[in-house]
């Protein structure tokens, strides 16, 4: 296992050009398309795997979240304040731009178990990247913003910024420059929770966030 795990990550070292195997037909059709049509196409996957996408400017994102939070009539909201977010949070709180009450998450998980999975009524957290071939978050789960975070509460809010999204996956991997710092571990979110039986009845939100609200800055 080691000795395998050390090719894995020699190659993604290498001084090569990222991923040399074949990309299927839409991957390869998205690498050659401008940013602007990546962001359409990253839209229109998310939506379709029932994730809610708003644009925003990068400037106006914390009063529109303020906006959802009111119509979702939530009470609190889980952030990370030592986290990307926290600063601009914090300041749009302040401001009174409608948010509901912050609950900073500043404790070790195993102290505040109780309160993350019966209190919180949703969370909002940064995004490393998008993919648009599959309309997936790429998060890197950090001690600012643990994975907790994105996996429990009811209603997850994401902020993406639209210049992190990639073609495929093996586009995030090379141009994010993961081989000169790899995540200790990366959360692929594709939509909300769910679920299927032994009869292939697909549900959401049966384990994890019911809601998936992407704040999308263009």
């Amino acid at each position: 296992m080691s000795e395998a795990r050390d090719r894995i990550l020699a190659r993604l070292r290498g001084r090569g050009k990222g991923h040399t195997g074949r990309l299927g037909r839409s991957g390869a059709t998205l690498s050659r398309r401008r940013p602007d049509d990546l962001i359409g196409a990253f839209q229109r996957r998310a939506e379709a795997l029932h994730a809610q996408v708003y644009r925003v400017d990068p400037t106006g994102w914390p009063r529109l979240l303020g906006q959802l939070c009111r119509e979702k009539m939530l009470g609190n909201l889980l952030y990370g304040p030592g986290g990307p977010l926290g600063g601009e949070l914090r300041e749009a709180s302040r401001e009174q731009q409608g948010l509901p009450d912050l609950v900073g998450f500043e404790r070790e998980v195993e102290l505040c178990r109780e309160q993350i999975f019966f209190e919180i009524e949703a969370s909002v957290t940064s995004v490393r990247a998008g993919v648009a071939a599959s309309g997936t978050l790429v998060l890197w789960p950090t001690v600012e913003e643990p994975r907790s975070m994105s996996l429990v509460p009811p209603i997850h809010f994401a902020v993406l910024d639209s210049r992190s999204i990639h073609a495929t996956f093996a586009d995030v991997v090379e141009k994010e420059s993961w081989n000169r710092g790899m995540p200790t571990n990366a959360l692929l979110i594709s939509g909300p929770s769910k679920t299927a039986d032994i009869e292939q009845t697909l549900t959401h939100g049966m384990h994890g966030p019911t809601e998936l609200v992407i704040l999308l800055l263009t």
